[in-house]
């Protein structure tokens, strides 16, 4: 159940959470292998957030954490959706600049890790390029990283409830 008297099930919560990740991760590798949209740089970082979402969420599963374990893990899935909101912010940002402000386009990821160091990759990844600026792809009014913003934001509110909800008083304590 997901809702066991009135706490939360931590477990069901976070399988859900790694099935929406790993949902997620299936509709990008379908965005580009099948509709043969490009990921830009900011998008391989989106992608990152979501799997390690995912990975802390399936790790919280396979644990099966109680009390400290599950803010643990809330904490860890509040953070790891935060630097991914922020990503999409800035893939955002970028995409609301006028034309003349977008910044030049840029090598493609994999030629990026073929000939410069991971850390000049991570660097020219943030900064963005004017792929990133580029809207391919709406629904319901929302580009790629509106929707991936909306999904971050509630992954960071679920990690945020999971981190600060009440204990349980533990039942000898009440006797």
């Amino acid at each position: 159940m997901l809702i066991r008297g009135t706490h939360l099930n931590s477990r069901a919560v976070f399988f859900l959470i790694f099935l929406l990740c790993a949902g997620l991760l299936a509709v990008a590798f379908y965005m580009e292998h099948f509709m043969g949209l490009e990921p830009c740089p900011l998008c391989w970082l989106q992608r990152f957030g979501f799997m390690a979402a995912g990975l802390v969420s399936l790790l919280a599963v396979l644990h099966g954490p109680r009390g400290f374990g599950v803010r643990v893990y809330g904490f860890l899935l509040a953070v790891s959706a935060a630097a991914g909101l922020g990503v999409a912010g800035r893939q955002l940002w970028l995409q609301s600049l006028p034309a003349d402000q977008v910044p030049a386009c840029g090598p493609s990821v994999d030629y990026m890790l073929d000939v410069l160091p991971w850390t000049e990759v991570l660097t020219t990844a943030l900064r963005g390029t004017g792929d990133c600026a580029e809207v391919t792809w709406r629904f319901l009014g929302l580009s790629i990283p509106g929707w991936t913003a909306v999904f971050f934001t509630l992954l960071v509110i679920v990690g945020l409830v999971m981190l600060f909800r009440p204990r349980k008083k533990s039942s000898w304590i009440q006797g």
